[in-house]
């Protein structure tokens, strides 16, 4: 008698809760439909909320957005009006030389000035033109090279220097 109870104690030990066919196939079944019927709720939640169209509220605004350009070329008349070297300073130059910016020398620093203008007018411009050190390249930009020649002549006469001028570049005639 006790060989047979503890037979049947050892057996229902390693039984589960599962104890027939009928409990394992509706366990199976559910264990797959409550997941799926789950996800579809949530994908209901988050897809229900009422999102315009795209372009239903400004379509000519999205359109523009779809279709907007890459780059963009600006075609300038070679007559603008020339800027002197102190109205480009101001524009594009003073922001770094009034402080002394990154290692540029300061406007009307003598010092600082006095080597780069021994090595005269057309390293000066190149390095204004093609960007030095910390210093962006200028050229090309909203000035012409003969504009940023005029700066460099204006903030190196500022520090002493004895630069001339250069003369404006020849409008080519049609």
């Amino acid at each position: 008698m006790s060989d047979n109870t503890q037979a049947a104690v050892h057996e229902e030990a390693h039984t589960g809760p599962v104890k027939n066919p009928k409990q394992l196939l509706m366990t199976v079944f559910f264990s797959f439909v409550v997941p799926i019927f789950v996800i579809i709720g949530l994908v209901l939640y988050v897809t229900s909320a009422k999102k315009p169209e795209a372009g239903a509220v400004n379509l000519e605004q999205a359109i523009e957005a779809r279709i907007q350009k890459i780059g963009t070329i600006v075609m300038r008349a070679g007559t603008h009006e020339l800027r002197s070297g102190e109205q480009v300073f101001k524009a594009q130059c003073t922001n770094c030389h009034t402080a002394g910016l990154l290692g540029s020398p300061k406007f009307g620093d003598t010092a600082a000035w006095a080597p780069r203008i021994k090595t005269g007018y057309e390293a000066l411009l190149t390095s204004a033109v093609k960007g030095k050190n910390a210093m962006a390249p200028q050229g090309g930009g909203e000035f012409s090279d003969h504009e940023i020649g005029l700066a460099v002549v204006y903030m190196a006469n500022a520090a002493g220097g004895k630069l001339v001028e250069p003369k404006a570049p020849a409008v080519a005639a049609k």
